[in-house]
């Protein structure tokens, strides 16, 4: 079983910053995939950024440029730097971790931008 912890949500104003963190634990592989989703009120979750084991990035169109997703091997930890953040980066942002045709989530961390 793989366990995720997010942390390091808030409420920030248009045009900051946050980072997020993500905790992995539990039967945890070398190989793997690792990233963040977020969900909108009323919308669907959304993929935001995903880094592989080996280092490979993925960004969303609406992000690229403003996030950046780098990850801790080591520590198994994987952030989220964001910034010129907008009202519509409101959204619950969800760790998420992929190994052996398997996904796990986080319970998800809040994130408010206000204009």
């Amino acid at each position: 079983q793989v366990q995720l912890v997010e942390s390091g949500g808030g409420l920030v104003q248009a045009g900051g910053s946050l980072r997020l963190s993500c905790a992995a634990s539990g039967s945890l592989f070398s190989s793997n995939t690792m990233g963040w989703h977020r969900q909108a009120p009323g919308k669907q979750r959304e993929l935001v950024a995903v880094i592989t084991s080996g280092g490979s990035t993925n960004y969303a169109a609406s992000v690229k440029g403003r996030f950046t997703i780098t990850r801790d091997a080591a520590k198994n930890m994987v952030y989220l730097h964001m910034s010129s953040l907008k009202p519509e980066d409101t959204a619950v942002y969800y760790c998420y971790l992929n190994q052996i045709y398997t996904a796990y989530w986080g319970q998800g961390t809040q994130v408010t931008v206000s204009s």
